[in-house]
């Protein structure tokens, strides 16, 4: 057994964890749950050595163990695995799974061809099978998770952490990854899940711990508690619907402020549809759909071999984001801290950064003064959690993140706002926030996208549907047609 007694771990101003008590069995799987800053990955990074306790202590087999770094972690038998990946991208997979642990020849020289046949085996135990010898860069998703996997369990790992490892998986994907540990489970090895998809808690998890604020609030069997039970205890309130309610069709305006006459770029069919004033229109697909690509071709990052755009009705041209977001058109990338955020700025930052020219006070200089009040303004109608603007946005939680990156298109007076994967890595609480968000500025008249791979999110936030596949626009659902039977029935090629 694996034991965390009494783990209090503080951060100047703010304490982290307080008092946290758990354990994990030999070939248990046991959740973690909670909101964005509740303290699951802190935990885990102690537990790691990544961070060292202030008070408890950590115990194998009634043992005590002092982890310093991952190191001595992976030496005492636990591995951990980051929702952002490890891995060495231009090295291929065997080479990444025996990085810093080579084995050598007699002769002391890197021994690449036992490296090769021992990562196979260990990838064949878990019944997975991908390119040695491509780099990792241009593996897929889960092929990098199961590179990781192998990494970690190759090496006598009896107790394994999974920080969102589905975070990016499709459904399909996602069923080999639990394949497999349920295979680790069966040779004896613990898992610590992760995870804020609570329909995967239940399908993988024998037992369930809730952190909130960094305190414990409750460990139990999985089936001891329902969903909604589940969201209370993580929330600490209850969340009586994620979706706001529908507006009726009728009730939206049916004039268009985007009108996208013809799109095309490489691989796709000639698009062509409307986003409506004060509707929320909903882009779904499988994987493969190419609904980024479409997007990204819109607002000009990527190229489109043919493009006629109208806004409020009138011809624009859009070469490119900067130029989209002049005419009033904003994009919340999927990945948002590669691409949305500036991590190593303050919160205030992020938001006014795309306004300097309206923030000039005399002589050309940014004014203090109104950086500091539309930052405070977008703060307060954001409802962004924090005890100042100043803070560097990298402290904040994921769902607040995204609150900062809408303020700034919001500050910067877009009529149409493009959402990709809007939800992905936010806890239930935030996501509830975020999708009233999104109905209140629809209310207020602009045109919001949402681009989801999450097929109850797109159906309950859509007052419109575009189903996409390989590139063309299959379908067009709304009102008491807006189905995900019909999604799915659509996107996988029905007529």
């Amino acid at each position: 057994m694996l034991e965390m007694k009494h783990i209090t771990k503080r951060f100047p101003g703010v304490v982290a964890l307080s008092d946290i008590s758990l354990s994990l069995n030999s070939g248990e799987v046991h959740a973690l749950v909670g909101e964005n800053g509740a303290g699951k990955s802190t935990l885990m990074k102690v537990l790691n050595g990544v961070y060292q306790a202030d008070e408890g202590q950590i115990f194998i087999d009634g043992k005590t163990v002092h982890p310093r770094n991952t190191r001595e972690a992976q030496h005492l038998g636990i591995s951990i695995i980051f929702q952002e990946f490890s891995l060495v991208p231009y090295l291929n997979a065997y080479e990444n799974i025996f990085l810093g642990r080579e084995l050598l020849t007699r002769l002391g020289m890197v021994n690449y061809s036992a490296m090769r046949e021992k990562a196979g085996s260990a990838l064949e135990a878990m019944n997975v099978s991908l390119p040695l010898d491509k780099p990792v860069a241009e593996l897929t998703v889960a092929e990098q998770q199961f590179v990781e996997i192998a990494k970690a369990t190759l090496f006598k790992c009896s107790y394994l952490v999974l920080d969102e490892p589905s975070a990016t998986l499709t459904p399909l994907e996602v069923e080999k990854l639990f394949e497999v540990i349920r295979r680790l489970q069966s040779q004896g090895v613990g898992c610590f899940y992760i995870s804020h998809h609570l329909e995967e808690i239940y399908e993988i998890a024998d037992t369930v711990s809730v952190l909130r604020d960094g305190q414990h609030v409750f460990t139990g069997p999985i089936s001891s508690c329902s969903q909604d039970e589940l969201i209370t205890k993580m929330v600490g309130r209850e969340v009586t619907q994620a979706f706001p309610p529908k507006r009726a069709p009728e009730a939206i305006s049916r004039e268009a402020v985007l009108e996208v006459k013809a799109l095309k770029f490489e691989k796709s069919e000639m698009l062509s549809f409307q986003v409506r004033k004060g509707e929320i229109l909903g882009v779904a697909g499988l994987v493969g759909a190419r609904r980024t690509e479409s997007f990204l071709a819109l607002i000009g990052r990527d190229h489109a071999t043919h493009k006629e755009v109208l806004l409020n009705g009138k011809p624009c041209r859009i070469s490119s984001p900067a130029a989209a977001l002049e005419q009033g058109i904003g994009y919340l990338p999927e990945d948002r801290k590669k691409s949305g955020l500036f991590l190593q700025f303050s919160i205030r930052s992020n938001i006014v950064i795309s306004n300097f020219d309206k923030l000039k006070g005399m002589f050309g200089f940014v004014s203090n003064k109104k950086e500091s009040d539309l930052s405070a303004y977008y703060v307060d109608r954001m409802r962004i959690r924090t005890t100042t603007d100043r803070k560097m946005i990298s402290e904040l939680s994921g769902g607040n993140q995204q609150k900062a990156i809408i303020a700034r298109w919001l500050a910067t007076r877009c009529q149409v706002l493009i959402f990709d994967e809007p939800t992905r890595g936010i806890d239930v609480g935030a996501k509830a926030e975020i999708y009233l968000m999104l109905q209140e500025l629809a209310d207020e008249g602009l045109g919001i996208v949402v681009i989801s791979s999450d097929l109850p999110e797109v159906v309950g936030i859509a007052d419109r549907i575009l189903v996409m596949r390989y590139g063309s626009i299959r379908a067009e659902l709304s009102g008491k047609d807006i189905d995900s039977e019909k999604i799915m029935y659509y996107a996988a090629g029905g007529e």
